[in-house]
């Protein structure tokens, strides 16, 4: 598979290399309003207009919210967007009514109005936040921001921590946002995929470094529906953390896929030698392209640092008994060359000719859209396990809301902690965890198009 260089890459985009947008850093321990607004945003090479974004105190990414593991976290949403809106705290195992799914666990905050988040956060790691009503556009047009929870103690010594938010935007050749967020063939296909792939708002980011550091990456795909499939250049090192929870034991870093909504913690040494550059690559059917580059200048050490050990573990309950376990099953159905005739919609059976009409192509277990009863009703301390079939043409990212949980291997092996599941076409996986935290939440695909589309599903924790 070819490497298509960054400029190749851009000029088959949009002509050029973009001008760096880096997000703003904010401070997360008093209260502060969080203003989400419409904005501009420079996206596009200095020859093309500005974006006009939706954003978080206008910035793209929005601020970045930093605080140590156990503090609180206050933020006022004030909506000055022409939508109703919401902000979840996603990956946080946050108190119910601050999880900010509009219809679930609050109202939706309509346009002038304000919604006060107040929570503390249990476990050090890297997070994000995005609005949860009307995602498939808000997000794609700029709305989401990174909350990172630093260890208390116990943290990596490196000489650079830095957070990458990964996206893709649809523009137009004049570099504004495409429309079409109600596009049934993104919703019943792969989903709302975009021309123009950014790193913190960057068409081309990049930062100098010196060869031997050592630095902590922490990738979060915000993306609506892009899988990233990674590898890096220059770079050697281990993963240690996926979806903010920590591995027990660093993997080597090689191949890695984020699925939208996953994050991934990477602790790396900068090999490549002075003046030369570093690179994460993103690749694809078509041939690979830089995202992020580092540019070598000097030297920070010679000898490469020992291997990186495990961070500190967040205080997430043991799995109980996996063969007594409360059990479910979910099946997905639906979408373009699925093999659903119909579905369940608000009481009547319904044909796919009249699920598209209505804006549904996907449905869990015979039911498109919300259902009134959850899937599973479980008391708290229990253990949970769920059997998903992804019986669809199209991969999906299945986030649950409010817990991290485990893959169940088919010999009994769990993997390790996540909160979204990437689950290909075909493919059936077992996922358990502790319902330990009470309320309504969310299972969901995190491909966007595909939730508005269907996609959805609730489990209460009594």
């Amino acid at each position: 598979m070819a490497l298509m260089t960054r400029r190749r890459f851009h000029q088959t985009l949009l002509g050029t290399t973009a001008f760096l947008c880096a997000p703003r850093i904010g401070r997360a321990d008093t209260p502060a309003d969080l203003v989400a607004r419409a904005g501009r945003a420079r996206l596009a090479p200095a020859g093309y207009p500005e974006t006009e974004v939706w954003a978080y105190d206008g910035s793209v990414p929005g601020p970045t919210l930093r605080v140590a593991r156990g503090a609180r976290v206050s933020r006022r949403l004030v909506n000055d967007l022409p939508q109703a809106s919401s902000v979840h705290w996603h990956g946080i195992r946050i108190d119910n009514v601050m999880d900010g799914v509009a219809g679930l666990t609050q109202g939706a905050v309509e346009p002038g109005a304000d919604f006060l988040y107040d929570f503390t956060v249990p476990d050090a790691g890297t997070y994000w936040y995005h609005p949860h009503n009307r995602s498939w556009e808000q997000m794609a047009r700029g709305l989401y921001g990174a909350l990172i929870v630093d260890e208390a103690e116990g943290a990596p010594d490196v000489d650079i921590d830095e957070v990458l938010l990964l996206d893709d935007w649809r523009l137009t050749e004049d570099a504004q946002i495409a429309g079409g967020f109600g596009n049934m063939h993104d919703w019943a296909h792969a989903g709302r995929i975009g021309n123009w792939i950014t790193v913190n708002g960057d068409g081309a980011w990049s930062r100098t470094v010196q060869h031997g550091a050592r630095m902590r990456l922490r990738l979060v795909n915000t993306a609506n529906a892009r899988i990233f499939s990674l590898e890096a250049r220059g770079l050697e090192g281990w993963v240690v953390a996926l979806d903010g929870m920590p591995l027990e034991t660093p993997r080597p870093l090689g191949q890695l896929a984020l699925a939208p909504a996953q994050r991934a913690d990477l602790i790396v040494d900068v090999v490549a030698g002075d003046g030369e550059e570093a690179m994460l690559v993103s690749f694809e059917r078509d041939g690979g392209y830089a995202i992020a580059a580092f540019n070598v200048d000097g030297v920070a050490r010679a000898e490469r640092l020992p291997a990186a050990g495990p961070l500190p573990p967040n205080p997430v309950a043991a799995l109980g008994s996996l063969e007594t376990a409360r059990r479910a099953e979910l099946l997905m159905e639906g979408g373009a060359m699925g093999g659903m005739r119909g579905a369940m919609m608000n009481g009547r059976m319904m044909d796919m000719r009249d699920m598209a009409s209505a804006g549904k192509v996907w449905a869990f277990n015979g039911m498109a859209d919300m259902p009134d009863a959850p899937l599973i009703q479980a008391d708290r301390g229990e253990t949970v396990r769920i059997s998903i079939t992804n019986d669809t043409a199209w991969p999906h990212a299945m986030h649950l809301h409010g817990h991290h949980f485990r893959k169940v291997g088919t010999d009994g092996t769990v993997g390790p902690l996540r909160d979204t599941l990437l689950m290909n076409r075909g493919e059936t996986a077992d996922i358990a965890f502790v319902a330990d935290n009470p309320g309504d939440w969310l299972l969901h695909c995190h491909m966007l198009e595909h939730s508005a589309g269907g996609m959805m599903t609730w489990l209460r924790v009594a």
